[in-house]
């Protein structure tokens, strides 16, 4: 978790400011079934920012700035049949049998010695002995490994009242012949440290090593900033964590900064959990570049119960304080080379989890598109200068607010045509928000109509009776839904106005896809090899555009989305590698081909 400082350079998004004014709709036609089922259905799908009830930030300086939800650095383990989820400043955690449907356990970890606002910063958690172990960071030898067999029900232990090793970002690998490790470090001064440690008396055994620095004069992508493009300050390294796989150790870490947008996952390859590790050729080999949520660094690769993996991370917000930050999950995997990988095409849009084996290559998408972006926008009042626009501009750093939080606030988007809808994400945004740390009782209340014409509306979601924390609320509908505008009503929000960062609607719409993208060039520069500027010719059938990246034809594994444009400057290469390039383009009926590969020495 770097303490760095913000550049702000969101260039990938355009937006159209169409904003008006319309009666409240009348639902002319209400299906109970409709309205009432998405309580009862079961999902099979899913939308990042995964949608948890994340806690407000405690920190001072941060609540002096704006009042804001904050969360970081996350781990997920399984653990006797559910998923444990741990994360920064939650004052609990949540478990989850599907990665879908997430409950979380309040439980406050900090003891009053500790001095600390923080708790349980950057979590590090592992099974040995048939319990679950956790741990936060710690700068001072006095905070407890707590153990626990029934994290449901939030009973925990001192495994050891005060572990002896100061620990900031702290991992723990248990090997299978039984020996324990532990890795940390979050600076961008210092390496990536190991050390063993003893599983019956959780003390360290022998001396640290230094295993891994960053070196962003030949990896582009460890460079500072929001764009990789910021000289003034060193990278951080941190977040880092252990995973087996085929007799190799695969030593995971986050650069350059946990407020960009850029921040993202590497690793290092070795025969030995305290190494030498190698730098695997495809790196990062977790980003999540463009769109509505970006930066995938700072997580945890996790088997599921069929033996798929996943990558949870951090996705940035950093606009009320540069800890503002929310968590993503993404499918990842190992390829036959052993090459760790993780695919965060379309990551943004609704998922599949799959009950059983899938490739995680081609992804776990449904194939619904976004509908609404950057189409015109009615709303019931606005505030300031949070534009109504805002809310579909697949940014998920502005946001268009109300002038209250009152009943009766509405928002209505435009799809431009009639349209298959068959989901829905509320992006809530904390204009004005109250309060700090973990508040329970907040929920979320709302109502979502859909219209053909703009006249007859017919209630697609009644949340009326909800009574949870939705911030990232994802409806997965029942059955399809034909529609060209959809319109939310705001019943209730826990504190503020209401606000949205994106109301996001997927589905297909009926016309066709795009046509391949025409004269794409990549050109890399001779004094800088570490950047390539992108460029092609405008589609105007397309909605965004999706390119991929590898150091190997055939495994292009890094994506980056572009909205509002036709060129883009990359600057995540490694400087002495060849790269190739392909790209798609997309719209609301589906995407595009790919071009043919494009090469750059």
């Amino acid at each position: 978790m770097a303490l760095s400082v913000p550049v702000w350079l969101s260039v990938l998004a355009v937006s159209i400011c169409l904003a008006g004014c319309a009666t409240t709709p009348h639902a002319t036609t209400s299906h109970d079934s409709q309205a009432e089922s998405p309580a009862t259905l079961i999902p099979t799908t899913y939308c990042n920012p995964l949608n948890i009830d994340y806690a407000y930030s405690p920190i001072p300086e941060a609540i002096a700035q704006a009042r804001h939800r904050a969360t970081a650095d996350p781990v997920i383990v399984p653990f006797r049949g559910d998923y444990y989820l741990f994360s920064t400043n939650q004052w609990g955690y949540w478990w989850s049998h599907d990665l879908i449907r997430w409950t979380c356990v309040p439980r406050r970890f900090l003891k009053p010695e500790h001095d600390v606002h923080d708790d349980l910063c950057a979590p590090a958690a592992w099974v040995m002995n048939d319990a679950l172990y956790l741990i936060g960071s710690t700068e001072k030898p006095n905070f407890p490994i707590y153990a626990s067999r029934d994290p449901r029900a939030g009973v925990w232990d001192e495994a050891v009242a005060a572990f002896e090793l100061p620990a900031w970002d702290p991992a723990f690998f248990l090997d299978d012949d039984g020996r324990l490790y532990l890795y940390y470090g979050s600076s961008n001064a210092t390496p990536i440290y190991g050390i063993e440690v003893d599983r019956r008396s959780l003390k360290p055994i022998g001396e640290r090593r230094e295993l891994i620095r960053l070196d962003d004069t030949i990896h582009g992508w460890e460079r500072f900033g929001e764009a990789h493009d910021n000289t003034f300050l060193r990278p951080f390294i941190e977040g880092a964590w252990m995973t087996k796989q085929g007799g190799r150790y695969y030593l995971q870490y986050g650069a350059p900064g946990t407020e960009f947008s850029s921040y993202a996952d590497g690793v290092y390859v070795g025969d030995h959990p305290l190494g030498p590790f190698t730098y695997q050729p495809h790196n990062p080999f977790s980003m999540k570049a463009g769109g509505f949520a970006r930066g995938a660094g700072h997580g945890s690769t996790f088997p599921d119960q069929y033996g798929n993996w996943w990558h949870t991370a951090t996705i940035a917000i950093s606009v009320k304080n540069n800890f503002e930050r929310r968590l993503g999950l993404w499918p990842a995997g190992f390829d036959g080379d052993g090459v760790l990988f993780c695919n965060t095409a379309y990551g943004d849009f609704p998922q599949r989890i799959p009950a059983g084996r899938f490739a995680a290559a081609a992804g776990t998408s449904t194939g619904w598109m976004l509908l609404n972006y950057a189409k015109p926008v009615q709303t019931s009042s606005t505030l300031g200068g949070f534009a109504p626009n805002f809310a579909v501009d697949e940014d998920i750093k502005t946001h268009w607010s109300a002038q209250t939080g009152g009943p009766g606030e509405w928002l209505q988007s435009d799809l431009g045509a009639v349209c298959t809808v068959r989901a829905m994400q509320v992006n809530y945004a904390d204009q004005d928000a109250e309060f700090t740390s973990r508040t329970p009782g907040l929920y979320h209340c709302y109502k979502l109509f859909a219209s053909a014409d703009g006249a007859a509306w017919e209630l697609m979601v009644d949340k009326s009776a909800n009574r949870t924390d939705v911030p990232h609320d994802y409806v997965e509908l029942p059955r399809p839904v034909e529609a060209r505008y959809v319109r939310i009503e705001n019943i209730h929000v826990p504190t503020g106005k209401f606000a949205l960062s994106g109301l996001r609607i997927f589905g297909l719409g009926h016309g066709r896809k795009p046509a391949p993208v025409r004269h794409f060039t990549v050109l890399r520069g001779e004094s800088e090899r570490r950047n390539a500027w992108l460029k092609w010719f405008a589609s105007d059938d397309a909605t965004g555009y999706v390119i991929y990246t590898g150091t190997s034809p055939d495994k292009l594994y890094t994506s980056l989305m572009v909205f509002g444009a036709n060129e883009v400057y990359f600057r995540a290469m490694d400087r002495d590698r060849p790269y190739y390039f392909q790209i798609e383009a997309f719209n609301e009926n589906g995407s595009s081909s790919r071009t043919s590969l494009v090469k750059v020495d």
